[in-house]
């Protein structure tokens, strides 16, 4: 089992913002893109602002940074921006922060500039969850009925699997799944709350061996379970889960936008 000494109680929050946005039909970073007349990110930086949870949370940024970067700056918010050259998957973005964070974080949130309705009370709840459980990882999952209307939304988001006892086990890539696992109705938004120095430990251990040749974050959980380490969870409404790669998820995100 794993074992690790606590420092002073310190959570960072990293968000994940170098996408390209290809499928949104334009030429701007995905954050950037709009709903109800604001960018993605900022939605989601007003949530993480309300939490108080971290005042100055380190933004991955990669296509077009000096765009986002200048988005952001208007605002004259401290963010800790890191560059992420290549593209290499979620994995590798957040390995990047390491050098940045290692030293002054106990615990480690990762969310996702383009999923723009996470509340200031979800991150709270995640982060709570995770201090009271004790566990290395606590993530946040969304229990659907189905995939129909707008939770179409939801049918490429990797799935959680369970044991009998309903422990997880497993989250499997949409794309690397087998038609049992696309059946399973728990899907994973990938928001995670981790024990900042087993992450360093850990990340390192990530490979390509999957159908879009990167590093997942998500493998993290694979590595924890292997290890015997069990993972907590939280349930999430699906609202906060809501994310855009397409013009189409896009105008669904545009419905539900307060």
């Amino acid at each position: 089992m794993y074992t690790f000494s606590y420092m002073e109680d310190r959570t960072k929050i990293i968000i994940l913002a170098g996408g390209k946005g290809t499928r949104m039909g334009g030429d701007l970073p995905k954050v950037l893109s709009q709903v109800k007349g604001k960018s993605m990110i900022r939605h989601l930086l007003g949530g993480v602002e309300s939490s108080g949870i971290d005042t100055n949370p380190t933004i991955i940024v990669g296509y077009k940074k000096d765009l986002v970067i200048e988005e952001l700056n208007k605002e004259n918010k401290k963010y800790n921006f890191i560059y992420q050259e290549e593209q290499l998957g979620t994995g590798h973005a957040v390995n990047l922060a390491k050098d940045s964070l290692k030293d002054n974080a106990e615990n480690v949130i990762v969310l996702y500039g383009d999923h723009p309705f996470v509340s200031a009370e979800t991150i709270k709840k995640l982060k709570e969850k995770h201090d009271e459980s004790g566990k290395i990882i606590t993530l946040a999952t969304v229990k659907l009925p189905d995939f129909k209307d707008w939770r179409i939304n939801f049918v490429n988001f990797s799935r959680i699997v369970r044991d009998e006892n309903g422990k997880i086990i497993k989250d499997i890539q949409y794309k690397d799944a087998t038609d049992e696992e696309i059946k399973i109705t728990e899907v994973n938004p990938c928001y995670f709350c981790f024990n900042a120095k087993w992450l360093w430990e850990n990340l390192d251990k990530l490979k390509t061996d999957n159908n879009q040749k990167e590093y997942y974050l998500t493998d993290v959980i694979k590595i924890a379970t292997t290890d015997g380490i069990e993972i907590e969870s939280i349930d999430l409404d699906p609202r906060e889960a809501l994310g855009a790669n397409t013009k189409a998820e896009l105008e669904i995100l545009e419905k539900f936008a307060l």
